[in-house]
């Protein structure tokens, strides 16, 4: 465990921190922090950056709402730069944006970057434009009784690879459930979000679990 006196703030008392989504991985903001605006982001377990163009100290979220719940601080090798990975409450940039990146300048034409969030995005974009030819647009046209038949179909695909041992076809069943739920979860109006925070919910109680069991 690194102590905030290893770090190394620079000439101004400055140290750079990426600010990550713990629910999309998405960088959404740089800021930066003074050594009183990091203790008070670990002892209030909320970023607290320090503003260089106002010279004060700024608790994000304090005006707007849109707070941000750290989940972990990490200093990079040479601790002078820290990643802040949180949950937030609304948008990172002033501007309104999910993330402060939204410009793109370059990207590759034969690598692509994935997310469950990204995939879920797509498929909001199939039901609102419903382009012809596309499955998805099908599956959201037939409605929720189709989208449940093909998630308890995908379902029994999974056990049947299972149960005959093979991993391959058992992983393309996997994605072809994961697919169709997220159907499913665009339908209903059900965010990666929502899912993230119960699966995390589980997580802790099983945690207290396991220590008390431990006492």
């Amino acid at each position: 465990m690194v102590n905030i006196d290893e770090l190394k703030f620079d000439e101004a008392g400055l140290i750079p921190a990426i600010v990550v989504d713990s629910v999309s991985k998405r960088v959404l903001t740089l800021a930066y922090m003074n050594r009183e605006s990091l203790q008070i982001s670990m002892d209030r377990g909320l970023t607290c950056f320090w503003s260089r163009s106002r010279q004060e100290l700024w608790l994000k979220g304090e005006t707007s709402g849109n707070y941000q719940h750290i989940v972990s601080i990490t200093a990079d090798c040479d601790k002078d730069t820290l990643v802040v990975v949180v949950e937030k409450d609304g948008p990172a940039c002033h501007l309104g944006n999910d993330s402060c990146f939204e410009n793109e300048l370059w990207s590759s034409e034969s690598l692509g970057e994935f997310s469950l969030q990204g995939l879920y995005e797509l498929l909001e974009g199939r039901k609102d434009e419903r382009p012809e030819d596309s499955y998805t647009t099908y599956l959201f046209d037939k409605g929720i009784d189709k989208i449940l038949k093909k998630v308890g179909e995908e379902c029994t695909e999974v056990i049947i690879a299972a149960k005959a041992d093979d991993k391959a076809e058992t992983v393309y069943e996997l994605a072809d459930l994961a697919y169709h739920a997220m159907v499913l979860m665009v339908e209903m109006g059900i965010s990666v979000e929502d899912v993230h925070r119960e699966l995390q919910s589980r997580h802790i109680i099983d945690h207290k679990v396991k220590q008390e069991k431990m006492v």
